[in-house]
């Protein structure tokens, strides 16, 4: 058959368009794959008994973290609301070149608990989690559990102190050591926040942490 007789049975427009729209399909399908694998926020962050509820596998996931670091769960949750909002992919906002056009991110922090790259690399050598990912919330909380536990070693800060703990955290071992962090009172503004949340957790879980370990019984809440 000639070319003529070809573009006559099936012109070469809608050809094109046929086959954009068979690639299309795959495509579409991977999207749809990757974002089911990124979990989304709870709905009642304030609330840590409904994280735990809406969340299955995070109570336990916690839990684990506290066992391997001796950090308290509500210390830890409230450390990681404070800087992701238990966001799996947040990143800190860029900056604005001339005030308006959106720029550079003042660093690569990322995931659930903000960590950076080369804090995260010292922790998987640290604590031979070689593969942990900053956008897995297991990963996360047991980072930010071996975090607190390093700042209880090198700076002598109690475990249950959320306040020198998150300072420490956002400081660096060093800043905290040397006080960088008083020449910032808005910081310490947000330490003595993330504490009032820590203790709001603590009440909270003191309510439903027996029925939490009962896998089933939040079942239906949501």
């Amino acid at each position: 058959m000639n070319q003529i007789g070809v573009c006559a049975l099936f012109p070469v427009g809608r050809a094109r368009d046929q086959i954009s729209r068979w690639l299309l399909v795959p495509v579409l399908l991977l999207a749809a794959l990757l974002a089911g694998c990124t979990a989304s926020q709870p709905r009642h962050t304030e609330d840590i008994c409904a994280i735990f509820a809406e969340k299955d596998d995070w109570y336990e996931e916690a839990a684990q973290a506290r066992d391997n670091w001796r950090s308290p769960i509500p210390v830890m949750m409230a450390i990681m609301h404070q800087e992701s909002r238990f966001n799996a992919t947040a990143k800190p906002a860029r900056s604005k070149l001339l005030g308006i056009i959106p720029w550079t991110r003042p660093s690569n922090a990322y995931g659930y608990s903000q960590a950076l790259e080369s804090t995260w690399d010292a922790y998987e050598a640290s604590a031979g989690r070689w593969g942990a990912d900053r956008d897995d919330f297991a990963d996360s909380i047991d980072f930010i559990g071996w975090y607190n536990d390093q700042s209880h070693r090198l700076n002598g800060i109690s475990r249950d102190d959320t306040y020198g703990l998150y300072l420490a955290y956002h400081e660096g071992h060093g800043g905290f050591r040397r006080g960088s962090y008083r020449s910032k009172p808005w910081l310490m503004d947000v330490a003595r926040k993330v504490q009032r949340r820590a203790t709001s957790y603590q009440t909270q879980l003191q309510g439903c942490e027996e029925q939490l370990k009962d896998t089933g019984w939040f079942s239906g809440w949501f």
